[in-house]
């Protein structure tokens, strides 16, 4: 590993983001286990004209009856997407009687759906919109609830960066997580850390910085560039679970080897049996092939695994094929 210039600060929180189709319960149950992660956030429950059953609330978040931890013990937020401000508020109250620990707002989701119907960045094009939907949702919940918001630098453009995130703290948010990178420009790399740190000193609240943070080397460039002191995390711990653990080690001036396949392989039958327990079987092999498609990418000694498995389409077989996988792996642990 590259040395590291370690931040000017303490270490800080690492944040699991709120990624839709792809950090769901089963995803936040694996990586909390594995360990390192401070909170989770769940993907965003859209709300659009009605006030929604417990059950969907459960459905996002089955957390809810496990006191709003993951089994591992983590906290997990409830994350909310929409631009009706009064069905956002009576949402949050049921979350809030529910008893969710605090409630984060979608301003950053760039998918076109989604903007479509006038939900996630798109209304970073309005910042009157912002302040209206998370005062309304602050102030429909007790003060004991931690109101937060994520959004992106902008949509077309960085120029309401800084009026957006003022409406956000004025409207009474207790923090601000910012994707360092437009509506536009979507993931492609690279993210701006450094766009994030003017508004981090003109802001009162905590700033959460995210995006692109793929190693522990960004881990650390993001902190320096942005000046912030928690840092928010996606697609890279998917890609490598034991990231927030290397992170964490590296922190304390030491280095921790990433998993060889051996590790990794207990992991991977894991989370296709939970995928088959709490979703139709047939679902199953899919998400487990997403998982794994971007394992292999930090794992190049997966990827003659990943081959065999990607061609399979058999709920059945696919089971097996991977049972097989594991269990040769473990037999060359064994004999190495």
């Amino acid at each position: 590993m590259n040395q590291v210039t370690m931040p000017p600060h303490s270490a800080g929180r690492i944040l699991l983001a709120p990624m839709e189709g792809l950090v769901d319960h089963i995803m936040r149950d694996m990586l909390t286990q594995i360990g390192g992660i401070d909170e989770c956030v769940t993907e965003f429950l859209r709300i659009t004209d009605q006030l929604l059953p417990v059950k969907v609330f459960k459905r996002i978040c089955p957390e809810i009856d496990n006191a709003w931890r993951t089994p591992a013990g983590t906290p997990v937020v409830l994350q909310l997407l929409g631009s009706d401000a009064d069905w956002m508020a009576e949402n949050a109250q049921r979350a809030a009687r529910l008893g969710t620990p605090a409630l984060d707002i979608n301003f950053g989701c760039p998918a076109k759906t989604v903007n479509r119907h006038r939900g996630g960045a798109v209304l970073l094009e309005e910042p009157e919109t912002l302040f209206a939907i998370v005062r309304a949702v602050r102030q429909a919940v007790p003060d004991s609830i931690p109101v937060t918001a994520k959004m992106r630098l902008g949509y077309k453009d960085r120029s309401l960066l800084m009026e957006n995130a003022k409406a956000i703290e004025e409207a009474g948010a207790s923090q601000l997580v910012i994707h360092a990178r437009t509506k536009v420009e979507g993931y492609k790399p690279p993210a701006h850390w450094q766009e994030i740190e003017p508004v981090r000193q003109q802001l009162a609240i905590p700033v959460v910085a995210n995006g692109d943070v793929c190693t522990v080397e960004d881990y650390h460039a993001c902190r320096l560039a942005s000046g912030c002191q928690d840092v928010m995390i996606g697609r890279g711990l998917v890609a490598q679970p034991w990231l927030a653990l290397q992170i964490r080690a590296s922190l304390s001036g030491q280095e921790r080897a990433a998993p060889v396949l051996t590790e990794v392989a207990p992991w991977l039958e894991w989370f296709l049996q939970r995928n088959q327990q709490l979703m139709l079987s047939k679902f199953a092999p899919g998400r487990v092939k997403q998982w794994l498609k971007m394992l292999a990418g930090a794992m190049p000694d997966l990827r003659q695994w990943v081959q065999l498995l990607q061609s399979e389409r058999d709920p059945e077989r696919f089971a097996e094929r991977v049972h097989a996988v594991v269990q040769e792996l473990s037999a060359a642990s064994q004999t190495d």
